[in-house]
């Protein structure tokens, strides 16, 4: 049954090229552009980093986006910042996967805007490394 649906999964992102979704098991699962996955309004990407200078471009991002009513919560492995954003609420989840390795979901908004998720996501990027 796996393999019919990982075959459906992979018929539909050859039909529809870089951007592709659909639902799986009740999550709304989505391709866009190799990098990122969307799932449940969510936008995910890993990124080659250990977790504290992922985190710390997280802050950084909502900081320089003038998040407002931040809220942060840090454990060792997993960290989530909560705050709004040119009036949308805006949920960034950060997830230690391995050594290097850092997962980092952003919600903008009740469902999910997938162009405030990427402006977000491509903030993060852009301060990973920066001091």
């Amino acid at each position: 049954m796996k393999t019919k649906i990982l075959l459906l999964f992979a018929i539909v992102c050859l039909l529809f090229g870089c951007n592709a979704a659909m639902v799986i098991n009740g999550k709304v699962m989505g391709i866009s552009s190799g990098a990122f996955i969307y799932e449940d309004g969510y936008l995910t990407t890993q990124y080659k980093a250990d977790i504290e200078p992922v985190w710390k471009a997280c802050e950084k991002a909502v900081n320089e986006l003038n998040g407002q009513q931040t809220q942060k919560e840090r454990n060792i492995s997993t960290g989530s910042i909560k705050t709004v954003i040119s009036d949308e609420k805006v949920i960034i989840l950060v997830e230690y996967i391995g050594k290097d390795l850092t997962s980092v979901s952003v919600l903008s908004g009740v469902v999910g805007n997938n162009m405030a998720d990427r402006i977000i996501q491509d903030k993060i990027a852009a301060n990973i490394g920066k001091p």
